[in-house]
């Protein structure tokens, strides 16, 4: 089967499955696993693919994700070109776990699919269990700050874009015992001002800036800045880097970034000095 993925969480999708060798080719972004995807074809950033050069690929299924937002035109596109796509759209953790299990079953590997999901289900639950180990010796007089930490997740500084209800963001925060600022607005995200921020006093923020390395990402944007001074986050010295990888594409490494955010948790809940 020749494959072609136009998003980074589908082609780590394909590889978990196995199956990284039937990609002919992926967007510019796909990174990983780095090895597998050296020599194919390139066809563009997500927002501007080759619709042609996909099409000269001559692929047995495109995958593509409107989890990238504007990505809804490529896939007008790639309809129009008559190509044949499978489009994912996931706003939740189980939506990425039953995307998992649809491209599986696309693929003709659902036993795949479920020995990924079952590893990924597995991982959750340990950090599920490690929250309610932390409420236990809450419980039994631990010291920590009562109440679920503030968390904001940063996909972008300037302005500041976070993660809303309709995101699985939310619901990795949940799972690793934290708060999401705008867990109850039914958005996937939106630009927050310097005020808002403030006045939500997070106490921590991860930054998980989109289309940064992540050796570039800068806490002492979030640090220097005046209006946060009195933020709990930033007066504690709770600013924290986790990789968009791991938080920003919906796919097998968000166990990833659900057990990087039950540190930051702990890290939060730990007393004041």
């Amino acid at each position: 089967m020749r494959l072609v993925s136009l998003v980074c969480s589908n082609t780590e999708i394909v590889h978990a499955l196995g199956l990284a060798s039937h990609l002919v080719g992926v967007d510019d972004h796909s990174d990983y696993p780095e090895e597998q995807l050296v020599g194919l074809p390139r066809l563009g950033p997500e927002l501007d693919i080759d619709i042609a050069g996909v099409a000269s690929l001559e692929p047995d299924l495109v995958l593509a994700s409107l989890s990238v937002p504007g990505h809804e035109k490529v896939v007008e596109e790639l309809k129009r070109a008559r190509l044949p796509v499978l489009v994912l759209d996931p706003t939740s953790v189980a939506d990425v776990l039953r995307d998992i299990r649809t491209v599986s079953a696309a693929l003709g590997v659902p036993a795949r699919g479920e020995a990924v999901v079952g590893e990924m289900e597995k991982a959750l639950e340990s950090v599920r269990r490690s929250v309610a180990e932390g409420n236990a010796r809450d419980d039994g007089g631990g010291g920590r700050r009562r109440g679920r930490p503030q968390v904001l997740v940063q996909w972008w500084p300037k302005p500041v874009i976070a993660p809303g209800r309709l995101s699985w963001v939310h619901g990795l925060l949940e799972l690793a015992g934290a708060h999401s600022p705008l867990g109850a607005e039914e958005v996937r995200s939106r630009p927050m001002t310097d005020d808002e921020v403030a006045a939500c006093a997070p106490d921590a923020i991860v930054i998980s800036w989109c289309g940064v390395k992540p050796s570039k990402y800068r806490p002492d944007v979030v640090l220097r800045n005046p209006r946060w001074k009195d933020v709990p986050a930033v007066r504690l010295g709770q600013v924290h880097c986790i990789p968009e990888a791991f938080l920003g594409r919906p796919g097998p490494r968000l166990v990833q970034g659900a057990m990087a955010l039950r540190r930051v948790v702990e890290s939060a809940e730990s007393p004041e000095a």
